[in-house]
């Protein structure tokens, strides 16, 4: 056995060797955490269901007093409202139906009200929210009284009997049960359906494929007018595995399967997640009915025709902040107080897809410097300070560009003319051209490029982050940083405008673009006629109409925009002085340039 061979075995050796080392000290007791965990949540899970149908089974067996009053009919039960408080919410439901009709955000005031954000809204006698109807979604809601039981501070049920008769008259009776329970500390609740029947009756709660369908609130809050507050939305999400969908707010059935679905605003959110999602339809409706002129934002959910005569069914509702410190809690089981694990609920957030990385990383860097500062509109300021700082060098690689392009542009039309009718043999000269100037088309536009992705991050972070609701920079002028700054409130509103603000940010923002805009084009004065036209109209145009367009936006938006212009501007006049002392340099290179040549003719000798 040769000498190469040994050592090939003594190295493979050493490597099964290393690979049992780390499998058994490393990954093995790794993946035995991880199947430990994951039984123990499968088994909290068992107990929790267990004992959650255990509660709904007492709760829809009726006394035989109870059995009394309800067979005198839905009359003879008084209807009432009860409150469930907790730290972060205050819940009022109905046994009209067994619906809530209030639903209070305790953490979070609406500037208007002064109250919790009340994310139950526009509420009418026949649409509330978690209303069930049996069938499908175009199904009148079930309105009647129920009976109430009240099991302990943060859990109250519902129950009714009903009755169906079949094609032959038969008459059968059924059970339905609703059950909330709420936990402290928690924006999720649990809500869950029971139908307890006799036989045969399953069949006859089939209408449309559906067995009932129930509805989240007709509007979440804050209250908001959407002509005024055009920066508000509403929008449909759904999940399906790692696929989600955020389209605007529309009246159309969405037939995709989903794991959770629901509507948000943009600093709030209502997610609807079954905890077994395969006994949904797969359809699910939104409704946009106006009601005293206030649109509705709201979802329709179905269950699947039951295959057997009693079933329950779990739902786990999230209502609360559209906000990541929230959301992320329900991917593990360690971190909220029912144990679900891989919710995915932070895919509710509002970001801009492929930017979202860049986003994250902006977010990271402004809270670590609200830590310090303990303001966001000064960590608006310091965070566009070190930006504008690191993209400094690439600005100023554009603009050296950009002059380099100019010098260049005599001989371009010149190969442009004389190769005019031969595009290949033209590309190849502009190609030699650029490589004898020392010239990279690329390196104008991956600087630009760049800018503009850190641009439209930003403007995705500053407008939807969830920690400037509510938070101030300067007190009595820009006293939340979600919303525009207020100056002075008028007493009627601009005729055709419909402001009724006078703000100063705005004002501020298109005077700095405009000082920019100036002081860019004595930077660019050498540039061509038709670069020079395009540049007034960026310069006094674009800031015009910016001015109307972004006159309400958040403050939060116009603060970065406004510090940024500013920085851009000192950082402009340090460019000008630069590019004005590359321009002499290239002057200089070109008369002596001339000069030599000049020089070479002269001296050269005549040869016969």
């Amino acid at each position: 056995m040769d000498k190469n061979t040994v050592l090939a075995i003594i190295l493979c050796g050493i490597v099964i060797i290393g690979y049992i080392f780390v499998d058994v000290l490393y990954i093995m007791p790794r993946q035995q955490a991880a199947q430990a965990q994951q039984q123990l949540e499968q088994q909290t899970a068992e107990e929790e269901r267990s004992r959650q149908q255990a509660e709904l089974s007492q709760l829809i067996s009726p006394s035989e007093e109870n059995d009394e009053q309800l067979s005198a009919g839905a009359e003879s039960v008084s209807v009432k409202e009860y409150t469930v408080t907790t730290d972060k919410v205050k819940v009022v439901l109905t046994n009209r139906g067994g619906d809530i009709v209030s639903y209070q955000l305790l953490e979070h005031l609406d500037r208007d009200t002064g109250h919790g954000v009340e994310m139950v809204d526009n509420v009418t006698s026949s649409n509330r929210a978690f209303s069930l109807a049996l069938g499908s979604a175009d199904a009148a809601i079930v309105n009647d009284a129920f009976n109430v039981k009240v099991i302990d501070d943060y859990t109250i049920g519902f129950y009714r009997d009903f009755y169906k008769k079949d094609t032959a008259g038969k008459q059968h009776k059924f059970t339905l049960g609703k059950l909330y329970t709420f936990k402290p500390g928690e924006y999720v609740f649990k809500f869950s359906v029971t139908l307890k029947a006799d036989d045969g009756v399953e069949k006859l709660l089939d209408d449309a494929g559906a067995a009932y369908t129930f509805r989240t609130s007709p509007q979440i809050g804050p209250h908001f007018d959407r002509k005024n507050n055009r920066y508000e939305v509403r929008q449909y999400l759904s999940l399906n595995g790692n696929k989600r969908t955020h389209p605007n707010f529309s009246a159309r059935y969405y037939t995709k399967p989903y794991d959770w679905v629901g509507v948000a605003g943009k600093y709030f959110a209502v997610l609807v997640k079954p905890l077994d999602a395969a006994t949904m339809v797969p359809s699910v409706k939104c409704s946009t009915d106006s009601v005293n002129g206030y649109e509705n934002a709201q979802i329709f959910l179905s269950r699947n025709t039951l295959s057997q005569a009693n079933s329950t069914d779990d739902y786990y509702v999230y209502i609360g902040p559209r906000s990541e410190g929230e959301l992320i809690k329900y991917n593990s089981s360690s971190k909220n107080a029912w144990g679900i694990v891989n919710a995915k609920f932070n895919q509710a957030l509002q970001t801009s897809g492929a930017l979202s990385i860049i986003e994250v990383a902006l977010k990271w860097a402004m809270e670590m410097i609200y830590r310090l500062v303990h303001n966001w509109g000064v960590s608006i300021i310091i965070l566009t300070i070190i930006l504008k700082i690191i993209l400094f060098p690439l600005n100023k690689k554009t603009a050296v560009g950009t002059l380099k392009m100019q010098e260049l542009q005599p001989q371009m039309q010149a190969l442009q003319e004389k190769y005019k009718d031969n595009q290949q043999k033209l590309s190849e000269e502009t190609a030699k051209l650029y490589k004898q100037a020392g010239y990279n088309p690329a390196s104008g536009c991956l600087p630009m490029i760049l800018q503009m992705v850190v641009l439209f991050a930003m403007y995705n972070v500053f407008n939807n982050y969830f920690e400037f609701r509510g938070a101030s920079f300067i007190k009595g002028w820009i006293d939340d940083l979600s919303v525009g700054d207020v100056v002075h409130v008028f007493k009627g509103s601009l005729p055709f405008l419909n402001w009724n603000t006078l703000r100063l940010l705005p004002i501020i923002y298109t005077i700095s673009q405009l000082l920019n805009g100036l002081i860019t084009q004595y930077g660019n004065a050498g540039g061509n006629a038709q670069s020079q036209a395009q540049m007034k109209f960026m310069m006094y145009g674009m800031p015009v109409m910016f001015f109307f367009l972004f006159y309400n936006v958040p403050s939060g938006l116009l603060l970065y925009w406004s510090t940024s212009n500013i920085l851009q501007i000192g950082q402009q006049l340090v460019m000008n002085q630069v590019m004005k002392k590359k321009r002499a340099e290239m002057s200089n290179a070109k008369k002596a340039l001339t000069v030599n040549s000049t020089k070479f003719k002269g001296g050269k000798k005549r040869t016969r």
